[in-house]
């Protein structure tokens, strides 16, 4: 019986550890399911919080993409406003103002292309006759208008320019008479005469009313010149030279006034009238001394140069014309034509002979003047240009006190025309280079001319 027992105590402790390891598998299982069922649960959430996040930042950047676009048509805006701005400061008299900054602030490259669109475009305005007008924006073509035609009602604007002017002329001197009209009897002479004349200017332009503009130049002239003459000493291959020159002095000062008769049109150019008025403040080329370098035996000078050289006509004089300008995006076209009359004059000596005294009058005659000119808008800051102009004087007359008749000078009519290359560029705000290369197509032209100005707005 005692072993019956204890089997059967041994039996159910077997039972019993059994039951308990299954009760404990049992809870380690329901324990792993949990942990699993909570990891799934926190990746969905980090999951969740990650399409979320993802969601607002394509939010931001669409935001950002559409600020951005806004920030575009607001910058293109401002700078069209600007430009109009621009051109109504033209015609109004006022100084544009500063530019706002706006295209500063983090802009795109498209936002710029389109700012600089809206700049360089034309702006549409009403003209004083109710009609449109294209109306240019770009800097570089106020600057052709200012040089090639007139800016109305503008600030004051203050100019220094440059002008190197280069001469050269040869003439052929018979001093004999032709024997059986065919063998000719006495001397030879070679004259050249070669000059480089440098001068200084000095203007200044401002806007009076809307359609009224006056200005003022004041020229400072520098001249060298080189007379050579062949057969000095009565020998044909002998050349005498002698220089003159060098002095600074003061030129003739112009004062004139420009007014506009008719605002431009879609179907009309702007038109001008122009008067100016030229005083004898510089030197005239008569009465001037000369120096005897050369004379022969019978007494007769051969090469004689004067001490000092003209900067000046000697001659009041007055000029009255019209200019017209017209804009065809890209180009200018530009033309002017007037007249020049000279009054007439007394001086002391009209002779160049250092031996004779002849006092009498002198009448230059007048001169018509035109141009005619193309020019093209390259960007904002620069342009370029091309003008033809051509300066026809009539005969001067001398009326010697001795004889008191007027008596043409001959070959004292000339015909002076010249081809200009011209460009123009903004080197601030208010202040502009213009160089223009002129080259002469006659002999009464210059041969080259160059020219530099720097015009500067207040």
């Amino acid at each position: 019986m005692r072993k019956i027992k204890t089997g059967a105590l041994l039996a159910l402790v077997a039972v019993t550890l059994a039951a308990s390891a299954s009760v404990a598998a049992q809870q380690t299982q329901q324990a792993g399911g949990t942990a699993a069922a909570e990891n799934t649960q926190d990746m969905q959430a980090i999951t969740r919080e990650m399409q979320a996040l993802k969601s607002r930042y394509a939010d931001e950047v669409r935001k950002l993409r559409e600020l951005e676009i806004r920030l575009q048509a607001l910058t293109a805006r401002v700078q069209a406003q600007e430009g109009v701005a621009r051109v109504q400061a033209i015609q109004q008299g006022s100084k544009p103002a500063a530019s706002t900054g706006v295209a500063d602030v983090g802009v795109a490259a498209g936002a710029a292309q389109a700012a600089t669109a809206a700049t360089s475009s034309s702006e549409t305005l009403v003209s004083s006759e109710g009609s449109t007008r294209q109306e240019p924006t770009s800097r570089s073509v106020e600057d052709v208008l200012q040089q090639q035609h007139v800016l109305f009602n503008q600030p004051l604007t203050l100019e220094v320019g440059l002008n190197y002017a280069r001469y050269d002329r040869k003439q052929l001197t018979l001093n004999g008479f032709l024997a059986l009209d065919a063998i000719f009897l006495g001397s030879i002479a070679i004259e050249d005469v070669a000059s480089d004349t440098f001068t200084y200017t000095f203007a200044a332009r401002k806007g009076i009313t809307r359609d009224l503009s006056a200005s003022i130049e004041v020229p400072m002239v520098q001249r060298w010149t080189t007379y050579q003459k062949g057969g000095a000493g009565g020998s044909a291959a002998a050349v005498a030279e002698a220089g003159v020159g060098g002095d600074v002095a003061i030129g003739d000062v112009t004062a004139g006034a420009s007014y506009r008769l008719f605002p431009e049109t879609t179907a009309r150019p702007e038109i001008a009238l122009n008067a100016s008025v030229g005083m004898p403040t510089g030197q005239a080329p008569y009465g001037i001394p000369w120096t005897v370098l050369e004379r022969d035996n019978d007494d007769f000078i051969r090469f004689a140069v004067p001490t000092k050289q003209p900067t000046g006509q000697g001659v009041w004089s007055i000029n009255f014309g019209a200019s017209m300008l017209k804009t065809l995006d890209p180009a200018i076209l530009f033309a002017n034509a007037s007249v020049t009359h000279t009054f007439k004059k007394h001086f002391s000596d009209l002779d160049n002979s250092p031996d004779t005294v002849s006092p009498g009058k002198v009448d230059l005659g007048n001169a018509l003047n035109y141009g005619i000119g193309v020019a093209f808008a390259l960007n904002e800051r620069m342009s370029l240009s091309m003008s033809f102009s051509e300066r026809l004087n009539s005969s001067a007359r001398i009326r010697p006190d001795a004889t008191g008749v007027w008596q043409g000078i001959i070959g004292s009519s000339g015909n002076a025309a010249t081809f200009g290359i011209g460009m123009t560029y903004a080197l601030s705000e208010s202040m502009t280079f213009v160089g223009n290369l002129g080259i002469g197509l006659t002999p009464d032209a210059p041969d080259f001319s160059i020219t530099a100005k720097l015009p500067f707005t207040l």
